[in-house]
This record gives C-alpha cells, structure tokens and sequence, in this order.
C-alpha cells in the first residue's frame, strides 16, 4: 500500500508554524507523522515515540510507507513540535474530524467537557494549569475539536470559542451546569442547533422553578414518563425520566428557543440501602422522557476521553514545559483516539483500545489498515 493511500499529512498540510521552517533534515508534517503513529501504538511520550521511530524495523516501515528517510534526534522532534501553532493544528483537526459527523444531524449528540493537565500547575512556565475544552461526537466516542482555555479564565468562554469553529447544525449539544448560561444558550441556537443543559444552583431560580413544577404530584402525572432498570454486581439502579413541553408558565423568558423541561430521578439500591438524586434540565429541542434519559447520559461520554489520556498516555504526568508542546500533544492523542475508535467502528473489532496500541507496537505493519481506512 503506497503512501499516497495513508499520508496522515494530507489532513494537516496547512498547518501553520511559529517561523518559517523549510525542513532542513525533516519537515514539520513529517515529524507529526511520526508522533501521531507512535501515538497510536500508545508511546506516552515524545522520548518513547522517538525511541520507537529509530528501531530499524519501525525506520523501514517509516520509510516505505511515508517516504520518511530520516529520523530527527530527539532534540530537534521536539522542536518541530514546538514550532507548530496549536491553534492552527486545531484548525486542521477540527476539518479532519468533521467527516466522522453521520448524516442526520437530528441523532447527533455534541458533549462538551474541560480536563486539566495536572502536571502544569506545578510549572513556573503556566500561570495557570492548562486547562481544555473538547467537543466530543458522544454516540461513537470521536473527538471533534478542542479550546484551551485562557489564562485566569474558565471553560464557559472556551466553550463559546469553540461552538463557533464547529459545523453543528441540528446536532443537540450536551453540556453539565457550568455551561448553563443565557449566552452560551443563545450561541447554541445561533449555530442552529440545540441545546439539553443541566440545571444546578449556578441558576438557583430556575432550578427553583423546574424543581417545584416536577415535585408537584399533579402536574408530575402530566410529564412525559420513562423509566429503566439495571442490576449489576448486587447494585440496582432505576432511572425515570419526566419532560414536558409546557414552558409558558416560567417567569425568565430570556432563554433563547427553551422548548422543553426535563428532571431525572435516579435510585441506587445496594445493600447499604438506598439513595435518591434528581438532575433537572432545559432543552431547546420538544424530548421525550427516553430521549431525555438516552441524550443526558451521553454527557458523560467525554470522560471515557479523558480516561484514555490519563491511564493510557499518562497524561497528567506530562513534564513537557512548552506551552505549544503539551497542547499539540494533547491533540495528538486525540488524533490517535479517533483513529483507532473509527478503525473498531468500520471492521466491527471488539477489542480493546489497549490491545489494538499493543499490537501496532508489536507490528507496525498494523498501522496501515487503520490509517487506510482514515482514507474513506
């Protein structure tokens, strides 16, 4: 398989850099190749990675696959990585992952969650700890773009920034409380889309008013009704979900396209006993009470993500100074991530991501039908 078939570098070719760099021994894109593939196999670090590209069996495959003839030293891949502008590779990122969108928009899902790199707030380089903001395709698990967040500032305006970088037209964007907001809603709808938000006590009144409206045992029996039940490991957890349209009667009106209340009652029965918690909502879009309860579960999805980053790729002990490096890094494995979820999803592979790293760095030849199928 030549390489005009797997040429990761034809996604991100316009990635733009701090300097002008005319590639020397080797160029920017290929030394992202290399650190994406070495990602794949789930190296941790660019000091693995390099390792790894200089085994003569990986610098063979390198070299017939990607044309990539020279390995850099370990110094000088680092400062390509550098070189490189994050906010220019996300650009490129974003483009690449809006082809894993499916169809119809309407059954779309977007979860949006920030992770901290904790490693950063013990560096004299942040001011802050890095922080970042990803978008998530929740109902396959694929990371569609990223923000970081500024310095001394929170995920609410990251979250907005990257709203407006996103192609999300009909998809529901999900989000917890902190993104509960009035701007952030309008955004949403802006981007004509909709939104399923989470309501705490950062919105105390309209908590107050969701809250008294589902607990009133009349208008309750009026609300949309789903429930489940599942057992496991002697726990057994019952959901029931409550929506309803009827939205007329609350005092704000300033929340741009509300069409929809929702709250969802949560039971965990274990030996111990059992507890009781209500999550209440406001949605854009008319839900029913299952598709309330299947769309705010996937919420979550983005932490199985954030998972993946901390336990495979040891993240949050990533001591890379270099404020360009480690979010360049961070979107790499994510690159690496969706390219091995969008391989398990086309060839119906059911195993695990940590065996499918094993066996690329096992056998590096194993990264060519992953990569090929990036080509559809």
């Amino acid at each position: 398989m030549g390489r005009e078939k797997i040429n990761i570098w034809a996604y991100f070719s316009e990635v733009e850099t701090t300097i002008e760099h005319n590639g020397y021994f080797c160029s920017v894109g290929e030394a992202l190749t290399i650190v994406i593939l070495g990602s794949i196999c789930g190296l941790r670090n660019t000091n693995q990675i390099h390792q790894w590209a200089t085994n003569e069996r990986v610098s063979e495959f390198l070299s017939k696959h990607f044309l990539i003839n020279t390995i850099p030293c370990y110094y000088w891949l680092l400062c390509l990585l550098k070189l490189i502008k994050p906010e220019s590779l996300n650009e490129c990122f974003i483009k690449w992952a809006q082809r894993f969108m499916p169809d119809k928009a309407s059954d779309v899902t977007i979860s949006f969650d920030g992770k901290t790199i904790r490693s950063t707030g013990k560096m004299e380089k942040y001011p802050s700890p890095l922080h970042i903001v990803s978008a998530q395709l929740a109902e396959l698990g694929l990371t569609i773009g990223q923000q970081t967040v500024k310095d001394k500032s929170n995920e609410i305006p990251a979250m907005r920034e990257l709203l407006e970088m996103l192609e999300i037209n009909g998809c529901l964007v999900v989000a917890d409380a902190l993104h509960c907001q009035k701007e952030t809603a309008k955004a949403i709808i802006e981007k004509k889309a909709d939104y399923l938000l989470n309501v705490k006590d950062n919105q105390g009144a309209l908590k107050q008013d969701i809250e008294e409206y589902v607990q009133d045992d009349f208008l309750r029996k009026t609300m949309d009704t789903y429930t489940t039940c599942e057992k496991n490991s002697g726990r057994v957890e019952r959901r029931t979900a409550y929506t309803s349209c009827d939205t007329g009667w609350l005092p704000d009106k300033e929340w741009a396209g509300l069409n929809c209340i929702g709250a969802v009652n949560t039971q965990f029965t274990t030996k111990k006993g059992t507890t009781n918690e209500w999550h209440y909502y406001i949605s854009s879009r008319k839900l029913t009470a299952e598709e309330l309860l299947k769309r705010a579960r996937l919420e979550w999805s983005v932490e199985t993500m954030h998972w993946l980053l901390d336990v495979h790729f040891h993240e949050d002990f990533c001591r890379v100074e270099d404020r360009n490096v480690q979010q360049n890094l961070n979107m790499i494995r994510k690159i690496a991530l969706n390219s091995i979820r969008d391989y398990k999803e086309k060839t119906g592979l059911k195993s695990a991501i940590s065996k499918i790293m094993l066996g690329c760095l096992i056998d590096c030849e194993n990264l060519v039908p992953i990569l090929a199928l990036g080509e559809n």
